[in-house]
């Protein structure tokens, strides 16, 4: 069964609006790519869910970079990476 809403899973916000980015038939690097391009386009208050196939840890240090945390969780559709604004 697959998980719907996995960011009660993770430290990031719960009452914030919430986009998805779904990156798991991307090749290298469009994931990261992609997911700094939506980052950018979006308002500070929405958290980010990438799902990917794999944890993307070439892109923790480019949201570090930015100023945005994240939280990453196993889930039945592969692995989401909640990244947000304080």
């Amino acid at each position: 069964m697959s998980r719907t809403d996995p960011i009660p899973e993770t430290d990031a916000p719960t009452d914030r609006p919430v986009e998805r980015l779904d990156a798991r038939d991307l090749p290298p690097p469009e994931p990261l790519r992609q997911s700094l391009e939506r980052l950018a386009e979006l308002d500070d208050d929405v958290v980010l869910l990438q799902t990917n196939d794999r944890v993307p840890q070439h892109l923790f240090p480019k949201l570090e970079e930015r100023g945005y945390r994240h939280d990453t969780v196993e889930t039945d559709d592969g692995v989401v990476t909640a990244i947000w604004r304080d």
